[in-house]
């Protein structure tokens, strides 16, 4: 039976940063380790260079953009490519007007499934410009995978094409949290002893966006003893600085920024307290790093967004405990109930381990859109052989 033939169409890929990106990344590997041929099509940010690169067994393609606009680029070769490739099922991850264009001027026939990360929450006027293009290619679309129910019941604009959406939660390779290594053991230690502050250490990571609520986080800190960790930088960064400073908290909240590489996170899930997740927006979807958290046995402390996947990744008193959305105090109200309580830390540590193995594992992840795709591939077929047209559906 034939390989089943795959081609992502990213915005980015690794080493560009972002959760959507290193989605993709583990994604394309994991079918490939499956038995795929994979391959990613993506832009190349920040050159009008070509470049084909292997990441292990998947080939990647970084388009040269020509002209970058309204967060559209315009790659010369890219539409031809999508016509010609050599795929069974084009996976396109979305929001992605670079893509959904490139698409529609490819006239491609092959059978197209898309990632629906987010809707488009604060700039609504652009994207009511955009819709029209964007239902066009729907039009293309076999099927639509939403990473959690609630984000999928919330959203007006999957209510459209609910006769096509279909749930996978994304995954993660769970392994380096699961089984942390000595160093990363080690290195735990050393963050512990140097930043916890009465006995307590609590950690906030992302990039510095609104939607992050990391205001939140910092007012939180007033209320409960303790240091905050937050790594990552972004647009909000000197606001947050800002308010650092205005409520006298400079020796309390740490800022690390990036760091050089995803696994450096590992030591600080394993020493904090709990990880601090108060994301205030439906642009947070689902919140990937809360399954790097819970892998680690570090509980999860999130806001309850509406109609969003973050409180279902880690649900209420299961994994970590849900305070609702934009409320320092009921975050430093949960922060003191997790150590202050019996066994509760501990109950919501193993769970969040258990948790994280039965949903979000990258290999069951995989498999599950290998089925989504030899199901679209056999709709095909059946409506082919109706026609009087057979299909042979490639194989895993």
């Amino acid at each position: 039976m034939p390989t089943l033939r795959i081609c992502h169409l990213g915005k980015y890929y690794p080493p560009v940063p972002g959760g959507i990106e290193t989605h993709t990344r583990t994604l394309a590997l994991a079918q490939a380790e499956l038995g795929a041929k994979v391959r990613v099509f993506c832009v190349n940010k920040g050159s009008p260079h070509t470049l084909v690169e292997q990441d292990g067994p998947v080939e990647v393609t970084r388009f040269g953009r020509r002209i970058s606009a309204a967060k559209i680029d315009i790659c010369k070769d890219l539409p031809a490519r999508i016509r010609d490739v050599e795929a069974d099922i084009l996976h396109m991850q979305v929001p992605n007007p670079t893509m959904i264009l490139a698409l529609l001027r490819s006239k491609t026939d092959k059978p197209v499934v898309v990632s629906y990360q987010s809707d488009v929450i604060r700039q609504k006027f652009r994207a009511a410009l955009f819709r029209p293009f964007e239902r066009l290619a729907y039009r293309r679309v076999r099927a639509i995978i939403a990473a959690s129910p609630s984000y999928m019941q919330g959203s007006h604009f999957l209510k459209r094409y609910s006769d096509r959406v279909d749930v996978l939660p994304m995954g993660i390779n769970l392994q380096p949290y699961l089984n942390p290594s000595p160093s990363h053991l080690a290195k735990a230690k050393e963050i512990r002893a140097e930043h916890a502050m009465d006995g307590r250490l609590w950690l906030a990571c992302g990039r510095q966006v609104y939607y992050k609520g990391f205001l939140n986080a910092i007012r939180a800190l007033m209320k409960v003893s303790g240091r905050l960790i937050l790594i990552g930088d972004g647009p909000v960064h000197g606001e947050l600085e800002a308010e650092v400073a205005r409520l006298g908290l400079t020796d309390r909240a740490i800022f690390l920024g990036n760091l050089p590489h995803y696994l450096d996170l590992v030591p600080y899930y394993l020493a904090a307290d709990a990880f601090w997740f108060p994301s205030n927006e439906r642009s947070e979807a689902f919140g990937l790093v809360q399954v790097e958290a819970m892998a680690s046995g570090c509980p999860v402390i999130n806001a309850n967004i509406p109609h969003s996947g973050v409180a279902w990744v880690s649900p209420h008193e299961e994994s970590g405990l849900t305070v609702p959305v934009n409320d320092p105090a009921a975050l430093a109200e949960a922060a003191i109930r997790l150590v202050t309580e019996e066994g509760l830390r501990a109950r919501l540590s193993l769970a969040a381990k258990s948790r994280a193995i039965s949903e979000f594992d990258h290999r069951l992840m995989a498999e599950r859109s290998l089925e989504l795709y030899q199901r679209v591939l056999a709709e095909i077929q059946q409506a082919s052989h109706a026609a009087g047209r057979p299909v042979l559906i490639p194989g895993p």
